[in-house]
């Protein structure tokens, strides 16, 4: 279809590394119900008390570790891939946030302006389904439009987590670090806590029912996020032409205390420097922009806690950020979508 728009909608970033925007940022993601999914008062108390007393600082010099002269790497990487695919397609684009700037109400409105436009192609920019990313952007573009009295239909651009075109992308970025002298590769996702999973298993009886649940036909992997890493990584191996030996799944970025998807990325890190690797790689599928979570918890942290346990280097795979393959690859999408 000629006559579409298409707006790609990436996590967001505070605006500066003030612990003041750093606050404002984190209490409009974590009140979302699709990442804290508790009731609204639950979720403002635990805010209020125990999250945005302390957390806004911290937060803000991590921030400030990895922040660049434009700004924020997520929000600058995001930008220098939606011109690069503007130079390659005559659709219009628009890029938006979930939280923070660009405003996702300001990009629909744009679109929605656009003389001819028949459909507008939400494209959430997560290759995982998770209702903590893919669901809250859906859910958040069907509000907005509604309150915005947009009657153009929305399509959404599925998951994409193995499909080729995105699993060639990723091994030709990630080509120049494979080809180094390494001990180990290390996927390491964003975590989700495991009731998100269960919450989204349609048949409400397969999720995490037992160990061997993501090898199993079924419908619910269609939204679920643990069995959809596991085929990226999969399918990245046989690609690359990793060894089984040579690769480890991880989940990072933690947050409560509820049941996460383990393992977690650090012990797996910890148990490699044990088990005598010294050089290891790290790759962050989950993400399409380099951000606070690759950057800063994964490059400067992780990569801390490895050398202290032995380790002798830890090098971060950027993300596919502005990627000729990625690129390329936007551009097959936003012409022609892929179906469920």
């Amino acid at each position: 279809m000629e006559n579409r728009g298409v707006l790609l909608v990436n996590l967001g970033s505070p605006d500066s590394t003030s612990v003041e925007d750093v606050r404002d940022y984190l209490n409009e993601f974590l009140m979302d119900k699709y990442v804290i999914d508790l009731p609204w008062v639950i979720r403002r108390l635990i805010l209020s008390l125990f999250i945005l007393p302390s957390r806004p600082a911290r937060s803000a010099e991590a921030y400030r570790a990895i922040w660049t002269e434009q700004g924020s790497p997520l929000i600058v990487n995001s930008e220098k891939f939606t011109e690069k695919l503007r130079e390659q397609t005559t659709i219009p684009v628009e890029l938006a946030m979930r939280y923070g700037k660009p405003d996702m109400a300001k990009a629909l409105g744009n679109l929605a302006k656009q003389p001819g436009i028949e459909e507008i192609l939400l494209f959430p920019l997560y290759p995982h389904y998770a209702m903590s990313s893919v669901k809250t952007v859906i859910e958040r573009a069907k509000s907005l439009m509604q309150e915005m009295n947009i009657t153009i239909p929305l399509r959404v651009h599925p998951v994409f987590y193995d499909h080729d075109g995105y699993i060639e992308a990723l091994v030709e970025s990630a080509k120049p670090w494979l080809e180094k002298d390494f001990d180990h590769l290390v996927f390491s996702y964003h975590g989700v806590p495991e009731r998100h999973v269960m919450k989204d298993d349609p048949t409400g009886n397969h999720c995490l029912k037992d160990k061997s649940c993501c090898q199993k036909t079924s419908i619910a992997h269609k939204t679920c996020y643990r069995h959809q890493v596991y085929q990226t990584t999969e399918a990245f191996v046989e690609k690359a032409g990793i060894p089984i030996d040579k690769y480890s799944v991880g989940f990072q970025s933690r947050l409560g205390k509820a049941k996460w998807l383990e393992p977690n990325t650090l012990d797996v890190l910890k148990q490699l420097a044990d088990q005598g690797a010294r050089k290891v790689l790290v790759i962050c599928p989950s993400f399409v922009s380099d951000c606070l979570e690759t950057l800063e918890e994964i490059g400067i942290g992780a990569k801390d806690e490895f050398i202290k346990a032995g380790g002798e280097s830890l090098e971060l795979i950027p993300c596919l950020n502005d990627h000729p393959a990625w690129i390329t690859l936007l551009q097959q999408w936003t012409e022609h979508p892929l179906t469920y």
